[in-house]
């Protein structure tokens, strides 16, 4: 069954390990399997963090769509577009404003998390309550029924669900109720075993090169417990080789048994990763290389994308106006 997806990302720096295997490699798997897909840079989102300083987001726009194509996203198989430049998203969530309850948006976890994570900046602002809301416009502004998300989101989508479900209920059934599509990882490890997350600085760039990839596997928090090179180590407590398996990479099973004899040091074990990441990172760089000096072309990708979406959203958006009576 041919399923319609939307997803997005915050225009918000350059992307990381954690985008891609959190999430772009699900979208490149849905587009190739042939689904009607839909797939932003939701600028109005990072304006609800970053409206004091906006500067830098048109710069960080151009860095998404390279690293979307690099990771192999297809414009021919998927509708690539900025979420500004489709002004129905506005329209449907501020329709959605007039029913939809303040405690369902004061509920939500990850926006108790943002507070948690931004702390230092000012978010007592409507634009940053409502952005679930903006969310859920996005969503289903183009009657989608999936959505590709980290296990993090999904209650963004259950919101989503309930808002499309009140829609129905008090006017016309026009919105299905998509479901969700969960990532194959659960949780990307950064640099110290957290989350890999920008807040936490504990990332590794897609576009990072050679010499950053060494310095930032350097960094990695290895077993705590080892102190001398040839004590026995645990390779299922440190970073290192977590990155080996994500990565799968075929030596680390070697790596690891190496490391519970005490006969492999941790700089030798940092040493094979960074080898390892260079070459994973490879097929993107070259990729990258090719776009980073291509404006046109990432300017007529995006305006295509544009009108495409455009075409969905003005569909909906009519059928949306005829039932509240607009």
């Amino acid at each position: 069954m041919q399923e319609v997806i939307f997803s997005g990302m915050r225009p918000t720096g350059r992307l990381h390990l954690g985008n891609l295997l959190g999430a772009l490699e699900n979208w490149v798997r849905l587009q190739e399997e042939g689904h009607e897909c839909y797939f932003s840079v939701v600028d109005w989102h990072a304006m609800t963090t970053a409206y004091a300083a906006p500067g830098e987001i048109q710069e960080n726009i151009k860095q998404i769509i390279i690293d979307w194509l690099s990771a192999g996203l297809d414009p021919a198989k998927a509708v690539i577009f900025k979420q500004s430049d489709v002004k129905e998203h506005a329209e449907l969530q501020l329709l959605f404003a007039a029913f939809t309850p303040l405690s369902w948006l004061e509920r939500c976890p990850t926006y108790k998390d943002q507070i948690k994570q931004l702390d230092g900046k000012d978010l007592a602002t409507y634009g940053f309550l409502g952005y679930p809301l903006l969310q859920a416009a996005d969503i289903l502004l183009y009657k989608t029924t999936a959505v590709p998300v980290g296990e993090d989101q999904a209650p963004h989508i259950e919101m989503t669900r309930e808002v499309g479900r009140r829609f129905n209920f008090l006017y016309t059934p026009i919105f299905p109720e998509p479901k969700t599509f969960l990532n194959q990882y659960k949780l990307i490890p950064g640099l110290d075993g957290r989350k890999m997350s920008k807040s936490y600085n504990n990332t590794i760039n897609l576009s990072a090169d050679s010499a950053e990839i060494k310095e930032k596997v350097r960094l990695m928090v290895t077993d705590p417990q080892r102190i001398r090179k040839n004590d026995p180590g645990n390779p299922e407590v440190c970073t290192v080789f977590k990155f080996m398996e994500i990565i799968k990479d075929k030596g680390k099973d070697t790596q690891a048994t190496a490391c519970r004899q005490g006969s492999i040091g941790c700089v030798e074990c940092k040493k094979h990763l960074t080898e390892k990441m260079t070459e994973f990172f490879d097929p993107l760089h070259e990729k990258r290389k090719e776009l980073e000096n291509d404006n046109e072309y990432i300017r007529d990708i995006l305006a295509d994308g544009a009108q495409k979406a455009r075409e969905k959203a003005k569909a909906t958006m009519e059928e949306v106006r005829t039932a509240m009576g607009l």
